[in-house]
C-alpha cells in the first residue's frame, strides 16, 4: 500500500470541513483548499466547534484537539495540492466544476498522488477521463456529518487500479470508517436508493397525501429512520438533491428518477434547506 502522509481537501463546505476534521484527528497533515478565504475561516471555526463538542462528550482530549487543529493548513489555490499523497475533492455537486478541478489537480499534484472525489453521484470514470492518471482516480464518498457517520462508499472507475483501491480502502479504515465498495453507476448505492425516496416524499407533499410532519413521522416511527426524508433533504441541501436526481435521470434514462416539480420550485426560489434557513422547514 502507498504511504499516505499528506492530504489535501478541495472545498471548505459541510463535507469538505468534515473530511478535513477526520483526517486531522486521524493524525494526517491536511491542507484545506477553497477559492474563498472566508469559507476557509468559517470551516476552521466549524471544525474547532465540533471538536469542542467531542471534548464535552468525553470522546476527545483537549491536547488531541490542539494537535489536530495544528495539522490543518489552508490555501486558496489548487497549486497547494502539489505536496499531497492523496487529494480529496469535495466541491459542489456540479459536473463541469469537478471536471475543471480534476484537470487542474492532474497538472499540479505529484505523479504518485491519488485523486479522489467525494461526489455522491457523478461518474468516477468520467471524472478520471479528465486526467492522465485514470488508474489513480477513485470515488471516496463520505457521509454527512463526516465526523459522526461511519460509512465511506468507495467507487472504482473503469480504469482505477487495484493498488489505488487497496490504498483508499486502507486509508478509510485507518480513519475508523467502515467501507462499502460500489460499482460506477449513477448514484452508486447510497443515492440511487436514498434520493428516489426523498423525491417520492416530495411528491407526497406536493400531491397532498400528507403534510410534512406526517410524512417524516411515518418514516421515522414506521421505518425506524433517524430522520424523516424531508428534514434529511433540508440537511443535504435541496439543490444537491435536485442535482443528484438529474444525474440519475440522465444516466439511467428512466422516468422513475424524474425530479419532483415541487423540488425544482423550491430550488428555483432559493429555499435550499438549512444552509439558506428555509427549505421544507424553517431554521
Amino acid at each position: 500500500m502507498a504511504d499516505i502522509r499528506k492530504v489535501a481537501v478541495v472545498g471548505a463546505g459541510t463535507m469538505g470541513n468534515g473530511i478535513v476534521h477526520v483526517f486531522a484527528q486521524g493524525g494526517y497533515d491536511v491542507t484545506m483548499i477553497d477559492v474563498r478565504q472566508e469559507a476557509l475561516d468559517g470551516a476552521l471555526k466549524t471544525i474547532g466547534g465540533n471538536m469542542d463538542r467531542q471534548i464535552k462528550k468525553g470522546t476527545l482530549a483537549e491536547s488531541d484537539r490542539d494537535a489536530a487543529l495544528g495539522r490543518i493548513a489552508t490555501a486558496t489555490s489548487l497549486d497547494e495540492a502539489a505536496g499531497a499523497d492523496i487529494v480529496v475533492e469535495a466541491a459542489t455537486e456540479n459536473r463541469d466544476l469537478k471536471f475543471q478541478i480534476f484537470r487542474t489537480l492532474d497538472s499540479v499534484a505529484a505523479e504518485h498522488a491519488i485523486l479522489a472525489s467525494n461526489t455522491s453521484s457523478i461518474s468516477i470514470t468520467e471524472i478520471a477521463g479528465q486526467t492522465r492518471r485514470a488508474d489513480r482516480v477513485i470515488g471516496m464518498h463520505f457521509m454527512n456529518p463526516v465526523p459522526v457517520m461511519k460509512l465511506v462508499e468507495i467507487i472504482r472507475g473503469l480504469a482505477t487500479s487495484d493498488e489505488t483501491t487497496r490504498t483508499t480502502v486502507a486509508l478509510s479504515e485507518a480513519l475508523g470508517k467502515t467501507v462499502a465498495e460500489a460499482q460506477d453507476y449513477p448514484g452508486f448505492v447510497s443515492n440511487r436508493i436514498l434520493m428516489p425516496m426523498i423525491n417520492e416524499a416530495v411528491f407526497c407533499l406536493m400531491e397532498g397525501v400528507a403534510d410534512r410532519e406526517a410524512i417524516d413521522t411515518v418514516m421515522k416511527l414506521g421505518m425506524n429512520h433517524p430522520m424523516g426524508p424531508l428534514a434529511l433533504a433540508d440537511l443535504i441541501g435541496l439543490d444537491t438533491c435536485l442535482a443528484i436526481m438529474q444525474v440519475l435521470h440522465d444516466g439511467l434514462g428512466d422516468d422513475k428518477y424524474r425530479a419532483c416539480p415541487l423540488l425544482r420550485k423550491y430550488v428555483a426560489a432559493g429555499k435550499l434547506g438549512r444552509k439558506t434557513g428555509e427549505g421544507f422547514y424553517s431554521y
